[in-house]
């Protein structure tokens, strides 16, 4: 999965296929503009992907990989900090649906606006690391302004012209968005979500070529109505190498305000009340062939890559929820008194608290270690943010919804009518309405687990893809199963060596043994999968529960191994060595248990018997479980 595993390389022209007969038409265009729009190549090593193919590359995050220090970003988060407790009143922005000008103004001077912009553009050129400390914080304390900074700089205009753009739109558009423009991000339209395929906004070229004219509409644009710029993605006519032209997606940088712009309506939602989230209508709406973030007809691949980075900015706002919640559990279960003890001193309430602190101190050490690898710059980080924006949001839910249930009645009621009655006001009502959209936001935990698998998949398709694609000659096909032959008869036995191979030099015993057994692991589950592709083929891909599984474990040993090296950084920065010790192994115990649950569902479930019982409900039949409803119709 690296350019740097010893195992042999596929060359670049031995690119995966895809058997697509049997598939509808829709479903074929989907894949293949999907297919299309993927980093194809590894250009730096991938510690989660690496343990897929049964290697624990364990020296490549310990030592542990954490930012470097600065001054000027440690005196922000300190200015962020101090903002939020003086200036935010979270409470109200959730009551009245809206974020103050006046905060929103405050954000701007401080510099919030263009954490990551360099400094020669005007913003601040903190690190990833930073960023993900600061949107920690936010996240902490207003969910509303988490979703504001987040959908401005994780996915909104300025991180894809750093990425993509040419030199004259970063010198013109940055330094105005450094200042306080609001960006946004235009992809998702009403019948347009994970299927970009099916996308109808369109820019067609004007007569001279100088502008495009963009005509559609996007729904759920977050910071859509408040807007200055916004990268809106539409179906370009481009030709092709054989010159043909197909239509493909482009991404275009669009003045908010820009005629022909119109917000039709903004969306309102379960939580994050004062979500700047909206419908918007592009009607002949005339862009600069210039404001094209090149190159033509790539836009998705700029979206995925874009969101490769941006989606580290969920699980770093989960970190805040998660700290949150765990001194609301903390300081409820230690007053509250039940049966003659305070409600921690029980088994069950214990329990709780156990898997609170230990989640939270995981996701902060999967969220961290990942900042840091993007700012080293020598690692390919799009399955480690995949995995902590899953595994992140998911837990974070899970820790939520266990602090609710810890704290009753007072953590469904909300902190106003707490507060008038003389209580705490506790803010658990509006965390949990906050929270849940996190699991959905850019890219849902079922996508998020699609992508993994397609990317834990790759090495092994590549090698062996036109081997079973029906599409090719055969005789390509039989040169493509003798490479592979040969390679497995080496590569699979290799993964039943006894040993772990990995390295724990320099960590603390109880540390070094979960990392050993995470090390073993990851070969029984590069073997499993091996079998289980010779036993689907390339029906594999679609084996999507079975797929899951592979995906939950390999997830938890990448999140042991976070945990572990950032345990021991954390001992050598001054943290308490039983303290953390007891807790990183604690939740390295409770991540093996879900590991072996995941292993014993490969090979026992009831996958079939579920998918065959959903489809007849599908197609009518049980409406009788319906018998107790007040007639309705959606």
């Amino acid at each position: 999965m690296s350019v740097k595993d010893p195992d042999p390389q596929v060359h670049d022209d031995q690119q995966m296929q895809i058997d697509t007969r049997g598939m509808s038409e829709g479903k074929r265009a989907a894949l293949e503009v999907t297919e299309e729009a993927r980093e194809k190549d590894w250009q730096h090593p991938s510690f989660a992907g690496d343990i897929f193919l049964g290697r624990l590359r364990f020296p490549l995050i310990h030592p542990f990989p954490a930012g470097e220090h600065s001054a000027r970003g440690e005196q922000f988060l300190d200015d962020l900090t101090r903002f939020l407790e003086q200036n935010v009143d979270p409470q109200q922005i959730d009551e009245t649906g809206e974020i103050p000008d006046e905060v929103i103004d405050g954000l701007k001077r401080m510099g919030a606006m263009g954490i990551k912009i360099p400094e020669e553009y005007g913003g601040l050129g903190l690190s990833q690391t930073y960023y993900s400390r600061a949107a920690m914080r936010v996240g902490s304390w207003c969910g509303n302004l988490s979703a504001l900074l987040s959908a401005h700089q994780s996915i909104g205009v300025p991180v894809p012209l750093l990425m993509f753009g040419t030199g004259e739109q970063r010198r013109r558009y940055l330094p105005r968005i450094a200042k306080g423009a609001i960006t946004a991000f235009a992809l998702t339209e009403v019948g347009v979500g994970s299927d970009p395929a099916r996308m109808e906004t369109r820019a067609e070229p004007t007569p001279d070529g100088k502008h495009y004219i963009i005509n559609g509409n996007k729904l759920w644009c977050t910071n859509g109505t408040r807007a200055d710029l916004m990268v809106v993605m539409a179906k370009t006519p481009v030709k092709g190498r054989d010159g043909k032209v197909r239509d493909k997606i482009s991404a275009f940088i669009v003045d908010g305000r820009a005629p022909g712009v119109t917000v039709t309506h903004r969306c309102r939602f379960m939580g994050l009340k004062a979500l700047y989230n909206a419908a918007i209508e592009f009607k002949d709406v005339k862009v600069p062939r210039e404001d094209m973030i090149p190159p033509e007809g790539k836009g998705l691949r700029i979206a995925l890559t874009t969101l490769n980075t941006g989606r580290l900015t969920l699980p770093a706002i989960c970190v805040g929820m998660a700290q949150r919640c765990l001194q609301v559990a903390r300081d409820w279960a230690n007053h509250r008194e039940q049966w003659g003890a305070p409600i921690g001193k029980h088994a069950a309430i214990a329990d709780k608290i156990a898997h609170i602190a230990a989640n939270a101190f995981a996701i902060e050490a999967m969220t961290l270690m990942t900042s840091g690898m993007v700012d080293r710059k020598r690692h390919d980080i799009r399955l480690e943010a995949a995995m902590c924006k899953m595994w992140g949001t998911e837990k974070a839910w899970e820790i939520v919804d266990e602090t609710l249930q810890l704290v009753g009645g007072r953590g469904y009621e909300t902190e106003a009518s707490l507060k008038a009655r003389g209580e705490k006001p506790y803010p658990v009502e509006r965390t949990m309405r906050d929270s849940r959209i996190n699991r959905i936001f850019e890219g849902s935990s079922e996508i998020m687990r699609l992508f993994i698998a397609r990317e834990a998949l790759d090495p092994h398709l590549k090698r062996a893809g036109d081997a079973v694609n029906s599409r090719l000659p055969m005789g390509r096909r039989l040169a493509s199963a003798l490479r592979a032959a040969l390679h497995y008869a080496w590569w699979l036995p290799s993964r039943y060596v006894p040993v772990s191979g990995v390295s724990t030099a320099g960590l603390e015993p109880r540390l070094a043994r979960h990392v050993r057994w995470a090390g073993r692991t990851s070969r029984r589950l590069a073997r499993r999968l091996f079998v289980q592709m010779l036993r689907h083929g390339p029906k594999l891909e679609r084996e999507q529960m079975l797929l899951k599984r592979f995906v939950d474990a390999a997830t938890e040993l990448f999140a042991i191994s976070a945990v572990c090296a950032y345990a021991q950084h954390r001992i050598g920065e001054g943290a308490s060595r039983d303290e953390v010790l007891d807790l990183a192994d604690y939740f390295c115990r409770e991540a093996r248990l879900r590991v072996d649950a995941a292993f014993r569902g490969i090979r026992a479930n009831n996958d079939r018997t579920g998918y065959r019982l959903a489809q007849r409900i599908l197609d009518g039949e049980y409406t009788w479980l319906e018998h107790e409803l007040v007639p309705h119709e959606f």
